[in-house]
């Protein structure tokens, strides 16, 4: 008896301390999901007279299964026929399509469509002053851009694939790519991805699309739907080139852009000749948090990016990180539009080395926490491949969100210590008992509350 009294008294203990956290009001699961609804509401409905299953139910379904992370959309079928109830009452879902209904409403969705919904989900960061936190320098904020691929495949296609034609026996491989982007920090885990733009065959073009022409596509879109929001973009050295850095001029956007010598070998050489000059400054900062590493700067400002682009002008840093006790280096090298100082050339830096987080924080976290990125939920006949990755990517930013700014989602993903095992947890409850909300779900996850058990 006393050892249930114990218990008992550990999970009321438990219970009180989930009903003090307190939710904010517009950034948490549930009030998320009724910002992406009333977008969805938004939107018109491409089919015409009298419909079974609104458009709305049908994107709603569609993100509630990358929400869920659901691996395929049999298993969110099984979920629909088995216990529907908390897809209408956790995310507001009147009719459920089955899997088949869900692929043919949603290929007709035209993907411009979905951009505000990104633009309505930054708007609560903004609204609840979180966006403000994520200032990097001189009052913007840094931009990661970079592509990565989300389809292959050797038999199935549709008019968007770009076709991969192997030399040696003539083998076509069907692919489409798309460009992501996402404001980060050095000093947070969280990224915010705004809405990425596809790279793939584009209509009257007989050619294949590339990250080049979809940089420029995404900087228009940018602007258009933030016109005023300062901002840095950081990216690889496949970027480091006039055109790209004139439409960064032309958009009023900032840049730290990586070199590599081997690419770069006019702007190598430029620095090399100017250093032997004694032209060019250096300076080392020792790290305020380890002794054993040492911080190497060479800067130079007003330098051509190439030989063909001499009135392109750039700031030059190049960087290295010695640590000597392993006897170890580490080496970068950007251009930026900041003028290089040794003030802040450390910031610069940071920015610079902060490109990864595109990489590991988002196309990772998509592709190996449960998202399922690069898993063919349905290639379609036109658009619906790119509606499934924005779906997926307004889930993934979402998710972010929650991870900034709900104490309820903090407390879980530390409880259950990774996020894929937290998503089966989800999964789980959400199967088998019934809930008010997702907030009412996370409280369960955290305490003890009587729930109804499904019949």
């Amino acid at each position: 008896m006393s050892y249930i009294k114990s218990l008992m008294k550990q999970a009321k203990k438990a219970l009180d301390h989930a009903n003090k956290i307190k939710l904010r009001k517009h950034l948490n699961a549930d009030a998320l999901f009724g910002t992406l609804r009333k977008g969805f509401d938004k939107i018109d409905d491409h089919r015409k007279g009298k419909v079974e299953i609104s458009l709305t139910d049908a994107l709603m379904s569609g993100f509630a299964v990358f929400s869920l992370k659901d691996p395929s959309l049999l298993a969110f079928d099984e979920r629909r026929r088995k216990g529907p109830q908390n897809l209408m009452s956790i995310y507001g879902i009147s009719k459920i399509p089955c899997d088949t209904s869900m692929r043919d409403i949603l290929d007709d969705v035209d993907p411009n469509d979905l951009r505000p919904l990104f633009k309505d989900a930054f708007r609560q960061l903004q609204r609840g002053k979180v966006f403000e936190k994520m200032i990097f320098m001189e009052d913007c904020y840094l931009l990661n851009l970079d592509g990565t691929g989300y389809f292959s495949s050797k038999t199935r296609h549709n008019k968007s694939c770009m076709e991969k034609v192997r030399r040696a026996t003539g083998e076509v491989t069907y692919h489409l790519q798309m460009l992501g982007a996402a404001i980060v920090h050095p000093d947070y885990k969280e990224v915010f991805p705004l809405c990425p733009e596809m790279i793939m065959q584009q209509d009257g073009d007989n050619k294949n699309d590339c990250e080049r022409n979809a940089a420029k596509r995404f900087l228009s879109h940018l602007r258009r739907e933030h016109p005023h929001l300062p901002l840095i973009v950081n990216e690889d050295a496949l970027s480091s080139n006039a055109p790209h850095i004139d439409d960064l001029k032309e958009h009023k956007i900032h840049y730290i852009l990586g070199v590599k010598p081997k690419g770069h070998k006019y702007l190598f050489q430029h620095v090399a000749t100017a250093s032997e000059a004694g032209e060019t400054t250096e300076f080392v900062i020792a790290d305020k948090d380890n002794p054993d590493i040492h911080h190497c700067f060479c800067i130079m400002n007003d330098v051509p990016l190439n030989n063909s682009n001499q009135n392109t002008r750039v700031n030059y840093i190049d960087y290295r990180e010695e640590n000597s006790v392993t006897g170890k280096t580490k080496r970068f090298s950007w251009v930026t539009d900041f003028t290089v100082t040794k003030e802040n050339a450390m910031k610069i830096m940071r920015g610079g080395r902060a490109r990864w987080k595109i990489e590991n924080e988002t196309f990772n976290t998509l592709k190996n926490q449960g998202y399922s990125f690069g898993h063919n939920y349905g290639l379609g006949k036109k658009n619906l491949s790119v509606v499934f990755v924005l779906l997926m990517m307004l889930a993934f930013l979402v998710d972010q969100i929650q991870q900034r700014c709900c104490p309820l989602f903090n407390a879980l993903w530390k409880e259950w210590k990774t996020k894929k095992s937290l998503w089966e947890k989800i999964r789980f409850w959400f199967h088998g008992f019934i809930f008010e909300n997702m907030a009412h779900l996370y409280r369960i996850l955290l305490g003890w509350v009587p729930i109804d058990l499904r019949e």
